[in-house]
């Protein structure tokens, strides 16, 4: 249906997301399984990598040859919840490196309010892979690609894991380049923003604060 859309609908990420939704799922609980699904999403998006290079090692038995990554891509999280898929990724892919948007909605202004940015040096033409568990409204979240293709960053790979049918069809109309991955497709949001059936407010629910 969505030419940007990856959904990952394998039996163990439904499980744990089944997990994500309980609300008596306690936060040392919700930040674990958070970090495990944002490890499968950055293995799933790693999948068509082509950027190798052939280095000559010594195995315990012969001289052999072997694929290195190089130019990995940079892990970006849009605070604050995407921090808890920051972890995930980077275990998954330790070479990466990593950086970090602050965004918000105001509803005051009806429009985005960036508080803070920061890139590695070396962004250019580097894939991205922008984490942010939960895509509403999409706001942030275009507002958040803007800023990264500022910079001439290379091709963006969202990662989520629950995305609205009206955020997919606003990111498929501004950036229709850009490959979302996620779990599943909400239908539904309410008057404020929260996906239903969702799972709350992940920041909230990652760090307590509620």
């Amino acid at each position: 249906m969505y030419k940007n859309l990856i959904e990952l609908n394998h039996p163990l990420l439904l499980h744990k997301l089944g997990y994500l939704r309980d609300k008596n799922t306690n936060s040392s609980d919700f930040r674990n399984l958070m970090t495990e699904i944002a490890k499968m999403l950055a293995y799933e998006a790693m999948k068509d990598w082509q950027d190798l290079d052939a280095v000559a090692i010594e195995t315990p038995m012969a001289p052999a040859k072997v694929d290195r990554i190089i130019n990995p891509p940079v892990a970006v999280a849009i605070l604050r919840a995407g921090n808890g898929m920051l972890d995930g990724v980077l275990s998954m892919i330790p070479i990466a490196s990593a950086g970090y948007i602050g965004i918000y909605r105001d509803k005051f202004i009806q429009n985005t309010v960036e508080y803070y940015f920061k890139l590695p040096q070396d962004v250019k033409n580097r894939q991205i892979f922008l984490c942010d568990p939960l895509i509403a409204t999409a706001d942030t979240m275009i507002a958040a690609i803007d800023r990264l293709k500022s910079y001439h960053v290379g091709p963006i790979k969202v990662l989520s894991v629950l995305v609205s049918d009206h955020a997919l069809k606003r990111l498929e109309h501004f950036h229709p380049d850009v490959k979302i991955y996620a779990l599943n497709v909400e239908k539904e949001m309410t008057e404020n923003g929260y996906l239903v059936p969702g799972l709350g407010d992940a920041g909230d629910r990652l760090y307590q604060t509620k």
